[in-house]
């Protein structure tokens, strides 16, 4: 399973965001990241998230930490990863209970 790391692809596996996908933008501690989707693509918004709630994906970005929204937009559309992006998903991981 891939790691957490700067310009993982994630789903978020709790929260309003439950099955929509984001990307790492910063590593603060081993339990938090923070992650932004960015919100004009997938709808997330740039926040502090616990890693127990992301499932990694095999997906990456190239970015550098602490990256802009608007960086991290550009970096997927050169990437050709803003439909991927997108596409919603349900989560292969049970839920976290709250």
């Amino acid at each position: 399973m891939p790691g957490m790391e700067v310009g993982r692809v994630c789903v978020k596996l709790s929260g309003r965001e439950t099955g929509k996908k984001c990307v790492v933008v910063d590593v603060v501690d081993k339990n938090f990241v923070l992650v932004t989707g960015p919100k004009s693509v997938t709808g997330v918004r740039r926040r502090r998230t616990n890693v127990d709630h992301l499932e990694p994906t095999s997906e990456l970005v190239e970015l550098k930490k602490g990256a802009a929204d608007e960086d991290v937009e550009k970096a997927l559309t050169k990437g050709k990863k803003t439909k991927y992006m997108k596409e919603d998903v349900m989560p292969t991981r049970p839920q976290v209970a709250s």
